[in-house]
């Protein structure tokens, strides 16, 4: 059965992104970006709400990875690898390889995803991740907390969800960046 993952950059006062949007503050250097690549190794599926997917997408074209470091452009290589399944009321086709378009978030349908993988799902987009949380179907998070307080902005974390959390993993890197992996402690 496949976990699935929660895995997020998040700013140290708790949101994805500021005011206007940006998230520039999180963009991880070569060491950290090896990080996500061990991390999403183990990925099978992602699934991602339409605005996530419109900035993952950017790893399906080569055009600007041909200056990038290695590790960035093996990144691309393994994002192109999984599968993905984007929940979208507006996208209607996918612009990218090995991607389907689900019109809404289906918990049943994907707690049957789970049942059904041998590899890890991933899940990325505030909105659809407050869902999965919200179902029970959220088995670990891993955040990477950005040493930066953007003072407001879209939250990383679900309001209004109580979780049990179980530490599996810190790791402090030197750009001051820190590495919180948790498993969700669903009730009996």
């Amino acid at each position: 059965m496949g976990r699935l993952v929660y895995a997020a950059n998040v700013s140290l006062d708790g949101f994805l992104e500021d005011e206007d949007g940006r998230f520039d503050w999180s963009v991880p250097d070569e060491e950290l970006h090896a990080i996500w690549n061990e991390h999403e190794r183990r990925i099978g599926t992602s699934l991602y709400g339409r605005r996530m997917y419109e900035t993952m997408r950017v790893w399906e074209d080569d055009d600007w990875l041909a200056d990038e470091p290695a590790v960035v452009r093996e990144y691309a290589d393994i994002w192109r690898d999984t599968d993905k399944v984007v929940y979208s009321t507006t996208l209607t086709e996918p612009s990218t390889a090995r991607t389907r378009v689900e019109a809404r978030f289906d918990p049943e349908a994907v707690r049957t995803l789970k049942e059904s993988s041998e590899a890890g799902l991933s899940i990325g987009g505030a909105g659809i991740a407050v869902e999965a949380f919200r179902h029970g179907l959220v088995d670990e998070c891993v955040l990477v907390l950005c040493p930066v307080l953007v003072g407001g902005g879209k939250p990383a974390l679900p309001r209004g969800v109580h979780l049990d959390l179980e530490l599996l993993e810190s790791r402090a890197f030197d750009s001051g960046v820190v590495l919180l992996r948790h498993a969700v402690r669903h009730p009996a």
